[in-house]
């Protein structure tokens, strides 16, 4: 998927979200979700993508700054790569 189509697919899914359940979602940082998504699917395991940007989501709908929940959690998926945080 190119860069024009993930921008494009962002607007698009951020406009249903509008129209079909009455949200306004903001502005994506989609370089940030890439990157966090990426960092959880290489540390942890490639499920572990869209679960991290679902919980940063869910952070940030709660209210959480987005980049302390994104430092946070990326903060995580590096020390997880290290074999911290393990059973």
């Amino acid at each position: 998927m190119s860069h024009d189509e993930l921008t494009q697919w962002d607007h698009a899914a951020r406009s249903a979200l509008t129209s079909e359940v009455g949200i306004t979602a903001p502005e994506t940082d989609l370089q940030m979700l890439l990157d966090i998504a990426r960092d959880a699917a290489h540390a942890v395991n490639r499920p572990a993508a869209p679960v991290t940007t679902y919980l940063l989501g869910y952070a940030a709908g709660s209210g959480a700054n987005l980049e302390q929940a994104a430092a946070a959690l990326r903060h995580l998926a590096g020390e997880w790569d290290l074999g911290l945080h393990r059973e």
